[in-house]
């Protein structure tokens, strides 16, 4: 049985054929950069998939950029503080926690009132 999910590398090349399909657009992708791995809702993949092609396509836009930024604007986050010994184990973890304030997508908008929000209610998602 095959999950429905879409593994990030794979996710990053989807959206960046999605701008190539119109003039070779390019895309700047933002926001997953300390993302070694993760798996994408395969369902969400292709809606933004879909949005970017058509963002590409207008023929006012001459690149697009993707910006991932968390939807609820303070998350919680565990760290990690390793002490590595000589051979490159580590001798001793301690773990904290820490709340991070996102700034919200309106800090991103740039002065651009044109905004089309395809988002579910939070919770129904």
């Amino acid at each position: 049985m095959q999950l429905l999910h879409t593994k990030l590398p794979e996710f990053i090349e989807k959206m960046k054929n999605a701008a190539r399909k119109h003039k070779n657009k390019q895309i700047a992708i933002r926001g997953l950069e300390n993302l070694h791995s993760a798996k994408m809702q395969s369902l969400r993949t292709g809606r933004i998939e879909e949005a970017v092609e058509q963002m590409a396509g207008r023929d006012d836009v001459e690149s697009v950029e993707l910006v991932v930024i968390p939807r609820v604007p303070e998350t919680m986050h565990t760290v990690m503080i390793k002490g590595i010994g000589k051979d490159g184990k580590p001798e001793k973890i301690v773990l904290e926690v820490i709340n991070i304030l996102h700034p919200t997508e309106e800090a991103l908008f740039d002065g651009c009132t044109d905004v089309e929000d395809h988002r579910p209610p939070l919770g129904l998602h």
